[in-house]
C-alpha cells in the first residue's frame, strides 16, 4: 500500500552551528564532540498509510552516532511517538519512520546498528513560527529558533547534501540554532545538550 507524509521537521544536534552533516560530504562530517546526538521533531501536517489518517500527529526521532562520521553509521536510534496516536497510527508512523516503507528513512535506517524499543509519550509543543519548544514527556525539551539576518530575514541553505536526502522541499532548510537538553538513559550518551539546528519542509511517499 503507498503512503505519503508531509510536515514540518525540526532538527537538532550536538555539533556547533552548523552540523557539517548537512552538507552530505564524508569528508567535512567531522563531529565536534566526536560523536553526534540529539533529538529531530516530526509534525506530520498531512498523510496517510494503509487507509488511515496520520495529520496532526508528532513524533520524535533520537539518535546517537558514535563517528567518526555519519555515513559510517553504528548508529543508536529510538523512536517518541505521540500519545495521541491510536494503536494503528502508532504502528504505522513506527513503520514509516524506522523505514520499514522505503522513503528516505530507509537510508537512516541502514545507518542505525541498534533500534531501541519505541516510547509512548505525551509531546506538547508550542510554535509561533519562527520560536519552537516541543516538550517530549520526561525525556526533554527541544528548543528552535529561527536565526533572521539584520532585514528580518531567515537565514536559509539550499541543494545540501542531507536535504536532498530528506526530502526537503525544495531542499532548502532555514538556520535554527537549538537550546535542547534530551536525557535517554538507554542511550549511548543518556544527556546531551544541543546547539546546532534546522527547520524545513518535508514531503514523503513511498
Amino acid at each position: 500500500m503507498t503512503w505519503s507524509l508531509s510536515g514540518k521537521m525540526v532538527e537538532s544536534c550536538t555539533c556547533n552551528m552548523l552540523c557539517p552533516c548537512w552538507f552530505g560530504v564524508k569528508e567535512l562530517m567531522v563531529m565536534d564532540k566526536g560523536y553526534c546526538a540529539g533529538p529531530i521533531l516530526f509534525r506530520v501536517q498531512s498523510g496517510t498509510s494503509n487507509g488511515a489518517d496520520l495529520k496532526g500527529r508528532d513524533v520524535v526521532l533520537g539518535f546517537d552516532f558514535p563517528g567518526p562520521t555519519v555515513l559510517d553509521g553504528n548508529a543508536t536510534s529510538r523512536l517518541y511517538i505521540d500519545d495521541k496516536a491510536d494503536p494503528r497510527q502508532h504502528e504505522l508512523l513506527e513503520e514509516i519512520f524506522q523505514g520499514k516503507k522505503g522513503g528516505p528513512m530507509a537510508m537512516i535506517a541502514q545507518l542505525s546498528s541498534k533500534w531501541l524499543p519505541t516510547q509512548k509519550t505525551q509531546i506538547a509543543v508550542s510554535d509561533d513560527g519562527n520560536n519552537l519548544t516541543a516538550t517530549i514527556g520526561n525525556f526533554g525539551q527541544i528548543r528552535s529558533r529561527q536565526l533572521k539576518n539584520e532585514k528580518g530575514r531567515s537565514m536559509i541553505v539550499q541543494g545540501a547534501g542531507l536535504a536532498s536526502a530528506f526530502q526537503m522541499e525544495d531542499e532548502t532548510f532555514t538556520l535554527a540554532p537549538s537550546g535542547t537538553e534530551w536525557s535517554d538513559m538507554e542511550m549511548p550518551h543518556p544527556q546531551i545538550t544541543t546547539k546546532s539546528g534546522a527547520v524545513a519542509k518535508f514531503s514523503w511517499k513511498g
